[in-house]
């Protein structure tokens, strides 16, 4: 089938159960859809480029003023993806249980507050401690991630979150054009000194994060039926209007379908959300709506029974946590965003000593390259595993990308390690080379999680989600450890990479007996 330009902008067709989109109308933000996917970016965005202000004035600007030792500036490195592991942990199961709109709010206004003090660090252990909470702004991937799987349906929820994901992981490139450029125009225009001007430019990050996380609250609903709390009732409601059968909803988890047998089918209370709630629909199957998709009575209630986020207890998340799919997507995570994460942390140090040259604003730039491709290279990842998945039907295509990626992916690594270019060209083809497998592979990544244990998607995308920054501080304690020999940290993470993906490669996508999410 050819492809439809228009579904960028106009309405899009929804699941008549979960009233997912079945498209993503991203240039359409008045459409409720298209709104939401655009604030899921963009307030991602946002708190990535603040996440990582630092580095682009951190080895040159920074370190000079306060006087900061090459140890020091890789500590400072660590500590920024430690609050992020532990914001991560926390924000998944506060998604399933407030929602993602205001976990995600939530964040951006608790890390505006770090970002905006930034100015009166005067030395290494209070950029220690800023760098720390700012660090709660990475956390807001994961209510990113959850938001727009709670919009989109499984047929492009893959592409939905490597775009929101990629469009939002180019803050951290942007960061490296926008703070050297602020800086520069306060010491040209305003004439600050470096002293100053450094710690001025955080007002800038601070007022985009404000607005964005403001904005989002007031424009923007939980789900595409309303309000958070509400969801069972709308999944019911939907049943009930399209099927002819007594589906029995147990919200915190299982749900079932039986026929109706008289005594005792209206014993449960249908006005608490906490119990069973009981659907009758005892006509004719109902009609679908201008813009419902066309699904049987099978896959919408499959849906229902196991794609409805319930409300976390330890007791039910503890088999998800510790699951083999949670761990597949957790290590395969640990690797490519993990990666990312360190390599963003040094590169502009890496180019200035292979490429002294440039200056800082030069490596910042070839730096920020290496971010900015997360705009093409993570929704491409998505891309191509909706097409796998909608050409198959079978979830081992779209995880076996995810391993064909992380090895390629590795194998760059490894090469950029040992040849430790010293010609522009050939360092910064090969770093392209591996931001394309890298990044391509978190966007794979998050196209498979929304199919994993879908009644605890937060959970999955918390944990997925903090494996990724515990990788970031594993491959940045590497680093810390071989100071300025970058390269060998290269094909050290090449490596790991490798051995990882082929030791997940042989488990199942989903669990055997799971319901929903296939």
């Amino acid at each position: 089938m050819a492809f439809d330009p228009t579904i960028l902008w106009r309405a899009p067709d929804v699941n008549p159960i979960n009233h997912k989109a079945r498209s993503i109308p991203g240039f359409n933000p008045i459409n409720v859809y298209g709104r939401v996917f655009t604030f899921s970016w963009l307030g991602f965005m946002i708190a990535f480029w603040s996440w990582y202000a630092f580095p682009p004035l951190l080895p040159l600007t920074i370190a000079k003023d306060l006087k900061l030792k090459q140890t020091d500036v890789a500590n400072s490195n660590i500590i920024a993806l430690t609050a992020t592991l532990l914001v991560r942990l926390v924000a998944g199961p506060m998604c399933d249980r407030f929602g993602p709109r205001y976990t995600f709010a939530g964040c951006l206004l608790a890390g505006s507050i770090p970002t905006a003090l930034a100015g009166c660090v005067t030395n290494a252990k209070g950029l220690l401690a800023l760098r720390f909470f700012i660090g709660i702004l990475g956390g807001s991937f994961v209510p990113c991630q959850v938001w727009s799987t709670g919009f989109f349906d499984k047929n492009v929820v893959g592409t939905a979150n490597a775009l929101t994901g990629g469009l939002g992981n180019a803050g951290g490139g942007i960061t490296y054009f926008l703070m050297p450029a602020v800086f520069d125009s306060l010491v040209a225009r305003q004439h600050l000194t470096p002293h100053k001007a450094w710690r001025v430019a955080f007002i800038v990050p601070f007022i985009a994060i404000v607005v964005v996380a403001i904005s989002m609250i007031i424009c923007c609903p939980d789900t595409p039926t309303g309000k958070w709390a509400d969801r069972h009732r709308a999944a019911e409601q939907s049943l009930n209007a399209h099927l002819n059968v007594d589906p029995v909803v147990d919200v915190p988890g299982a749900i079932s379908a039986e026929r109706r047998t008289g005594s005792g089918s209206g014993s449960e209370s249908p006005s608490d959300s906490d119990e069973k709630l009981r659907i009758d629909a005892t006509g004719k199957a109902g009609a679908f709506g201008d813009h419902e998709a066309h699904l049987g009575e099978q896959e919408m209630l499959d849906t229902a029974r196991g794609e409805i986020v319930a409300k976390p207890s330890f007791k039910e998340a503890m088999p998800v946590i510790f699951s083999l799919q949670t761990l597949v997507q957790g290590a395969c995570y640990f690797n490519s965003f993990g990666a990312e994460l360190a390599i963003n942390s040094i590169l502009g140090a890496y180019y200035d000593k292979n490429f002294p040259k440039l200056g800082q604003t030069g490596t910042g730039n070839w730096a920020a390259m290496f971010g900015l491709l997360n705009v093409v290279f993570r929704p491409l990842g998505g891309v191509v595993a909706d097409f796998a998945y909608n050409r198959t039907h079978n979830l081992w295509a779209k995880k076996s990308l995810i391993h064909i990626y992380g090895v390629i992916a590795g194998a760059f690594l490894i090469a950029i390690g040992i040849v430790n270019s010293h010609h522009q060209s050939t360092m910064f083809g090969l770093v392209a080379g591996m931001a394309f497998f890298l990044e391509g592979g978190n966007g794979l990544n998050y196209a498979l999680v929304p199919h994993v244990h879908p009644h605890a998607n937060g959970i999955v995308s918390g944990v997925t989600g903090a494996s990724g920054n515990l990788g970031g501080i594993i491959f940045a304690i590497i680093f810390r450890y071989n100071k300025t020999d970058y390269h060998r940290v290269f094909w050290i993470i090449g490596v790991i990479s490798i051995a990882m993906n082929v030791a997940v490669s042989w488990i199942r996508p989903i669990p055997k007996n799971q319901i929903g999410g296939r």
